[in-house]
């Protein structure tokens, strides 16, 4: 299968699936998709120089507004696992999209994406990603 062209900015991330990581049957436990997720997505930020200290030091923080993963083909022990993430869109929300890749038997495991909104350092939510992280996002 050919896999898609991704956006110069993409980060994967790659991860062999642990026992702790599945349920009795061997089967990855949907929850762990999400972990995953998380990784990647810290990763991708700190490409662009937006780990969460940075984002405190702009005068923001970033909240997770929406989340959704398509499983397609599970995921068993012992499985090497690519996480594949980018921006999709930069504002009025920050949306990031991933890929969830098994390396073994070279199926997709898993699509998703989340959005995440922006707000001042109190909570005071913002209409949209604000230009000093404009600045360090990709340009659509």
């Amino acid at each position: 299968m050919k896999i898609p062209q991704r956006p110069d900015h993409a980060i994967e991330w790659t991860t062999k699936v642990a026992l702790h990581q599945c349920d009795p049957l061997g089967v990855v436990w949907h929850g762990r998709y999400f972990e995953w997720l998380e990784v990647a997505r810290s990763e991708l930020f700190a490409s662009r120089e937006l780990e969460v200290h940075q984002i405190r030091a702009l005068g923001h923080r970033l909240y997770v507004t929406e989340a959704n993963c398509r499983y397609m083909a599970p995921l068993v022990y012992g499985d090497r696992v690519r996480v594949t993430a980018w921006f999709s869109a930069v504002q009025p929300l920050i949306r990031v999209a991933y890929d969830i890749y098994n390396l073994e038997n070279g199926r997709w495991s898993g699509r998703a994406f989340t959005s995440l909104a922006t707000t001042d350092i109190d909570g005071k939510l913002l209409a949209t990603t604000p230009d000093a992280m404009l600045e360090r996002l990709p340009r659509r």
